[in-house]
């Protein structure tokens, strides 16, 4: 195993998923990269006053700032990238946008309007594992990154913004912290690994379209396996095993996570789907991940041990 480390910089950061770009990294299976990554913005200074802009790495920027591609050697369509995350280090100031944008959930809260804005500005404590806002209020923090991802073809350029059913992405799931493994179908020669987005909070949904945005200091293990327990993107985190579904339609979303959970259970232990889904029913919590990405994003959660073989 190596170890490897790369800094956002003009020269590692982009704001699309491609296969046409060199790596900034190539890799072998099993070694432990640590990225650090600026926030979804780029931004390169702490932002004083909230709603305020401050520069951003790329000008102008299309998507998320992320680093890569990280190219995994070996790596070929048909095998799983394995990404465990080791450590996740926020940095000490993050962001939370509120409203002001022209979006579905904004229209029905009644907060398209620009003057509604309702930008936060936070203090983290990465030690103490606490965020305060400008307004006196506080969460705890358990961060993780909003987007890993695959190039979901082998030519062009693709919008970090939608969660995709292949190469994954902006999957914004908040259970992917330090422990998870999230499992990406290979999509391109050499995986080609984006990694960004760093969030130190966030609840299930994303409602107002961002998190505690921040930067992050990640290191995580990439490992390449030829078979999964389960088709897609998948997790296992200290949460319990995750299914994912991505699509325009919630109710798609919902049946795609909740199939390959069923798909997984049954699996796991020897029984048909029908019965599958009837454990499915009493042990699995079928949750939002988040709204705000012009795409559903649903995850099927298995707490572990809630099935007693």
């Amino acid at each position: 195993m190596t170890e490897h480390r790369i800094d956002a910089s003009l020269e590692s950061a982009i704001d699309v998923f491609t296969a046409e770009r060199a790596p900034v990294l190539r890799v072998g299976p099993g070694d432990t990269v640590t990225v650090r990554t600026l926030s979804a913005a780029g931004y390169t200074e702490r932002q004083q006053q909230p709603g305020v802009d401050v520069p951003t790495l790329l000008d102008p920027r299309r998507g998320h700032c992320l680093v890569g591609p990280v190219a995994v050697a070996g790596a070929r369509p048909g095998q799983v990238l394995a990404v465990r995350f080791d450590a996740l280090v926020p940095d000490d100031w993050g962001y939370t946008g509120s409203g002001g944008v022209d979006t579905p959930v904004n229209r029905a809260l009644g907060l398209a309007d620009p003057t509604s804005r309702g930008p936060l500005l936070w203090e983290i404590d990465p030690e103490r594992g606490v965020a305060r806002n400008q307004l006196g209020l506080g969460v705890r923090t358990a961060p993780f990154l909003g987007v890993v991802g695959l190039p979901p073809e082998s030519s062009g350029e693709h919008s970090t913004i939608p969660p995709r059913a292949i190469g994954g992405g902006n999957i914004d799931c908040r259970e992917l912290v330090v422990g998870s493994t999230l499992y990406l179908p290979v999509t391109v020669p050499d995986a080609l690994l984006f990694v960004g987005d760093g969030h130190a909070a966030q609840g299930d949904g994303e409602v107002s379209g961002t998190a505690i945005e921040c930067g992050m200091t990640t290191t995580m293990t990439l490992s390449l396996l030829d078979t999964a327990p389960v088709e897609g993107v998948h997790a296992d985190t200290p949460a319990g095993r995750i299914t994912f579904g991505f699509d325009a339609d919630l109710n798609t979303a919902t049946t795609t996570a909740l199939d390959r959970m069923v798909s997984w259970i049954a699996g796991e232990h020897g029984i048909g789907r029908a019965e599958a889904l009837a454990m499915a029913s009493v042990a699995v919590s079928m949750r939002v991940t988040q709204v705000a990405n012009r795409t559903w994003g649903v995850h099927a959660l298995l707490p572990h041990g809630a099935i007693l073989a």
